[in-house]
């Protein structure tokens, strides 16, 4: 198995490709990353230096893959933030030549869009292209309730909501919708959930909320969560794996209050998890 990862990339710390990469390697899997911008460390810390990467060179790094005659074994294509129109497209032509050379590959788009309590932190134009072009190319996707939100153009605060927000995402689509993220009115207010929606059905699954402010835990679970759906075939089995093995991620990163999520000293939580969390059929 294969998975191309069109993602950011730090040098310090956990976020995009640097989050995503190594825990899909960790479970056995062969990761081709391209990097859509290296940067010392993530913008949250308010300073960084490097470099945007002009979208040019996407196309550039798919073509040499191309080239050594192996894009035919690539099984899926993971995108998460980006960062400009250019690079969205170029994103969704490695897609489109993915898919030339491989008919099954799969496309996994994380929108990244906003969250709430900060609102839209993408820059101008990124979410209309996520709603009008990615989204609709992609089988999977992976949002959190307010991206979910903003993309049905509709609140989210009960069951009703949520299965009708999955409805209008499913038709513009996506196949499998995974909701990172989740608080509805009947989620316990020490809690989180998340639920997946999927030709068979739509699954729950409730875990503690911790405490816990790092980024990058959803580049890692959309990672995650995409290399289980290859191999189970089984979306909510693959979302209770992943989200087991992310809530372990933090209560590590937690424990040892660290402000970087713990990729590597947690490791095993990719593949057992400390603990699975049960999964509840509300279809």
């Amino acid at each position: 198995m294969a998975i191309l990862s069109i993602q950011s990339h730090v040098a310090y710390g956990h976020v995009g490709n640097t989050s995503a990469v190594f825990p899909m390697q960790r479970l056995g899997v062969e990761v081709w990353p391209i990097h859509t911008v290296q940067f010392s460390n993530h913008t949250g810390y308010g300073a960084w230096r490097g470099q945007v990467f002009d979208a040019g060179l996407i196309a550039d790094c798919v073509a040499g893959i191309a080239e050594r005659g192996v894009l035919g074994q690539c099984e899926a294509v993971l995108s998460g933030y980006m960062g400009s129109h250019d690079t969205g497209s170029a994103i969704l032509d490695a897609v489109a030549r993915v898919r030339e050379a491989n008919p099954r590959a799969i496309y996994a788009c994380d929108p990244v869009i906003g969250d709430v309590g900060r609102g839209i932190f993408v820059r101008p134009g990124i979410p209309e292209f996520m709603r009008d072009r990615a989204v609709p190319a992609a089988d999977l996707i992976t949002p959190n309730q307010f991206e979910l939100a903003w993309l049905a153009g509709r609140e989210i605060a009960t069951l009703a909501d949520l299965r009708a927000a999955l409805a209008t995402l499913h038709a513009m689509g996506p196949k499998t919708v995974m909701v990172t993220s989740l608080m509805l009115d009947d989620t316990a207010a020490d809690a989180v959930d998340l639920a997946v929606s999927h030709p068979g059905g739509l699954h729950r699954m409730r875990t503690p909320k911790l405490d816990c402010a790092v980024n990058g835990a959803g580049d890692c679970i959309a990672a995650l969560f995409l290399v289980h759906c290859l191999r189970m075939e089984d979306p909510a089995a693959a979302m209770q794996r992943a989200g087991s093995a992310v809530h372990g991620l933090l209560t590590r990163t937690v424990a040892a209050g660290s402000r970087e999520i713990l990729t590597v000293a947690a490791q095993e939580e990719f593949v057992e998890p400390s603990r699975l969390f049960e999964l509840e059929s509300v279809a």
